[in-house]
């Protein structure tokens, strides 16, 4: 057999694999395309469905209210402004507790995750106590901490606090007992002391465990600083759906929920873009 005949399977390998690759891209392209659309065509079902209903009073428009109604009243806040002054500031002032009480959440729960997973002895002594504390009903904290607090910004930012704490907390405490031993045992080895091992071997390990947790925590974040305006605040989106509730608008209720679903939303997908740039190496589970 001559070296041309068994150069030949090879260089045709070589070629289709450029077209496999080209294959995949496209078909997940296409995948990607046919999920979106799917997604708008439930959405307008739904939508529709609702005005369909409210308009033929099948469903009663005044507890429900319509999606007609509830873009009318998105519209007037953007152009007119609330009672409580421009939207803009009132999406700002509760983004901006919420954020603050995200950040100092996730600082905290990583800290003290990885310390707990860390330390047996430390995670013994405080683990009945974390226990006991993830135990409590925390939105019924938001009434103590406007007490505590007064009205202002303070008191949203303890109740995010307290709700991004936990899940964060176990996330990065679990994430720090799971690192392969063997790396950390190799890292010993070569003379890594406890503070390296950590900040070289844990913490990148207990990454992934973090991340996941960021996701659900900014959520609990937007609650506890809705919550805690919608307890008493001087503005913020909470505040728009105790007063639009106190009036009997269903409308402006749907309405502020509408813009806390896109402000969570883009939210997402900050951390969902930033997750897989720093996750560049990890082989993505699926095609969404």
């Amino acid at each position: 057999m001559s070296p041309d005949t068994l150069s030949t399977p090879v260089v045709e390998t070589a070629k289709a694999a450029p077209d496999r690759a080209r294959s995949r891209a496209q078909a997940a392209r296409r995948r990607k395309a046919i999920v979106l659309a799917v997604r708008v065509l439930l959405l307008v079902a739904v939508l529709g469905l609702w005005e369909v209903l409210s308009r033929a009073k099948v469903i009663d428009p005044f507890n429900f209210s319509m999606p007609s109604k509830i873009w009318d009243q998105i519209w007037t806040w953007v152009t007119h402004g609330t009672a409580l002054g421009p939207l803009g500031e009132q999406i700002w002032y509760t983004l901006y507790e919420a954020l603050l009480g995200w950040v100092i959440g996730v600082i905290a729960g990583v800290v003290f995750g990885i310390a707990l997973g860390r330390i047996s002895f430390l995670a013994d002594v405080l683990g009945p106590y974390i226990k006991v504390l993830n135990s409590i009903p925390r939105i019924v904290l938001a009434p103590i901490f406007v007490i505590w607090f007064g009205l202002g910004a303070s008191s949203k930012v303890a109740s995010a606090v307290v709700l991004v704490f936990f899940p964060v907390f176990f996330n990065a405490f679990q994430g720090a007992r799971e690192v392969d031993r063997n790396l950390v045992a190799n890292a010993r080895i070569l003379g890594a002391s406890d503070r390296r091992v950590t900040l070289q071997v844990v913490i990148p390990s207990a990454t992934s465990w973090i991340f996941t947790s960021l996701h659900v925590s900014f959520g609990f974040a937007l609650i506890g600083a809705i919550v805690g305006e919608y307890i008493g605040a001087t503005k913020g989106i909470g505040l728009l759906v105790a007063q639009s509730q106190g009036t009997f608008n269903a409308a402006g209720v749907y309405a502020a929920m509408t813009i806390l679903a896109v402000v969570a939303l883009a939210a997402e997908g900050l951390l969902t873009f930033a997750e897989r740039r720093i996750f560049r190496w990890r082989p993505s589970g699926s095609d969404d």
